[in-house]
């Protein structure tokens, strides 16, 4: 397998976050994978070659001067919190929380929508997975409350996603967010087919205020519409993962 042909990639959130917060979100060229993962897969369980992730990962660490191997998830579409700095802490889980400089929070999406938290004390930072599921049973609001801190002093950045022109539903979607939040209706535009277009930036948005997090920023990037930068599960089927992470440096390396 050749090296890749150019250096991993990525977005850096716009958000007024503190300078020990860093975060970053991942282009899919630069990597090593091949079609249909091509090229910067950082997804383990996707069937791509388990050498192609282990080199990505490792060219991402080292491109992006990562201060360790991110802590990966198992990621199922739930509400589950994991605590990085909870000892012998499990893997399983949509969203990761740390006050402990140098482990890094990763999320895996080809269309779901990443969103990061931080404190403006910059003393603690979290990364969550918000596909629909998630997103409607609350993980979000599970995040904001294992910060541990107050809602006010919370900010997010919304990462990419599939658009709102994109991301067909069904009723029943847009059902289960009206059930929890009837206000969630706008978020939602019918079609033709019988189905609705949804915006999951609206929808996260939403979620945030509810839980009293005011400030929100990004929220702009499509992964559908992008097939150049990046993994779209709903555009291409069987398809990579990119990545969002967030960490707190350590006080040294400023």
């Amino acid at each position: 397998m050749g090296a890749a042909l150019v250096a991993p990639r990525w977005l850096v959130p716009q958000w007024p976050v503190p300078l020990a917060v860093r975060a970053l979100s991942t282009f899919r060229p630069g990597g090593c994978s091949r079609p249909p993962y091509s090229s910067l897969n950082l997804g383990g369980h996707v069937d791509d070659s388990p050498l192609a992730v282990t080199k990505n990962r490792r060219s991402l660490r080292e491109a992006a001067g990562l201060p360790n191997e991110p802590s990966w998830l198992v990621q199922v579409h739930g509400i589950q919190v994991v605590d990085l700095d909870a000892p012998g802490a499990a893997r399983t889980g949509d969203a990761a929380v740390t006050r402990q400089p140098g482990r890094v929070c990763a999320i895996l999406t080809a269309d779901c929508l990443p969103v990061l938290l931080a404190t403006e004390a910059g003393d603690r930072v979290a990364a969550v997975h918000a596909g629909w599921r998630g997103l409607a049973a609350g993980v979000i609001e599970s995040t904001v409350t294992a910060l541990n801190s107050a809602p006010q002093d919370i900010m997010a950045w919304l990462g990419p996603a599939i658009g709102p022109t994109h991301f067909e539903v069904g009723p029943e979607v847009r059902a289960e967010f009206l059930r929890r939040d009837p206000g969630s209706e706008t978020a939602f535009v019918p079609n033709d087919r019988g189905c609705y277009l949804a915006d999951l930036y609206a929808l996260a948005r939403r979620r945030l205020a509810r839980a009293g997090v005011g400030r929100a920023y990004g929220g702009g990037e499509c992964t559908f519409g992008q097939a150049d930068k990046y993994f779209s599960h709903r555009r291409d089927g069987k398809t990579g993962r990119q990545a969002t992470l967030i960490w707190l440096e350590h006080r040294d390396s400023r």
